[in-house]
């Protein structure tokens, strides 16, 4: 067993995982992005949970609203980025299978 405490105050920080599972904390600033037009996980798919904040998920071209809640899926090898709208972090928790990081 592992047991995290996620703070939800740093930009990008990876938790240890196993060799099969990874989990991350993401905060982006509001008008800030993570990844780009060519970002992939060529092995790993990544689920992204939104804690707060608003924001878009691009993936492969499409626009993806992303608020308190939200539950993506973005599958190995699919091309795509996070942008924060609104006034306040858009924070996440990620997980990526098999470990990316």
């Amino acid at each position: 067993m592992k047991l995290f405490t996620i703070r939800g105050n740093s930009h990008w920080k990876v938790f240890r995982g196993t060799t099969r599972s990874q989990a991350a904390e993401m905060v982006i600033k509001p008008g800030n992005r993570e990844g780009g037009p060519q970002n992939r996980h060529p092995k790993s798919d990544q689920w992204l949970y939104v804690i707060s904040g608003h924001g878009m998920a691009i993936v492969e071209g499409k626009d993806i609203p992303l608020n308190a809640g939200t539950l993506l899926l973005v599958e190995k090898n699919e091309r795509h980025e996070i942008l924060a709208l609104g006034r306040s972090p858009l924070k996440t928790l990620n997980f990526y299978t098999p470990p990316a990081y």
